[in-house]
């Protein structure tokens, strides 16, 4: 497990790279865990390999929001994987149950993530392009 401390854009990041099997790594930014491929990784990855995973890693560095107090309320999952391809709310918004939040792209179709309960949005989890697992937090309903 490799610790780092990333500045992009006058933001700070903090970045634990733990590497899995061959060129996947777990990286976790700022709280937020993400599976990533090293793209330049050998088969077999050595030790010091981590070193290279910021690399690689960086654009969901970027991506990823500042730390800030985790907003009150209820976490509205990713409903499958998939690419973020569009964030309709903002935070502070109010939404209705129903209402488009945002919309993930997956096996090459546009999924609408509706909000689950009337509410007002107090955190957003992602950017658009993100690349999202299943259960993984888009937005906070309170």
């Amino acid at each position: 497990m490799k610790e780092y401390k990333f500045k992009i854009g006058g933001k700070e990041y903090n970045v634990t790279v733990n590497p899995k099997e061959g060129k996947f790594f777990d990286v976790t930014v700022n709280g937020a865990t993400y599976e990533v491929e090293a793209e330049n990784a050998p088969a077999a990855a050595p030790v010091a390999q981590p070193v290279a995973a910021p690399v690689q890693a960086a654009p969901a560095a970027a991506a990823a929001p500042a730390a800030k107090p985790a907003g009150a309320g209820e976490k509205l999952a990713s409903p499958l994987p998939g690419v973020i391809i569009e964030i309709s709310v903002k935070e502070g918004q109010q939404v209705k149950a129903g209402q488009k939040v945002a919309i993930l792209e997956a096996m090459k179709m546009e999924n609408e993530i509706p909000a689950p309960k009337d509410g007002t949005i107090t955190e957003i989890h992602v950017h658009k392009g993100d690349t999202l697992q299943e259960g993984d937090p888009v937005v906070t309903i309170a």
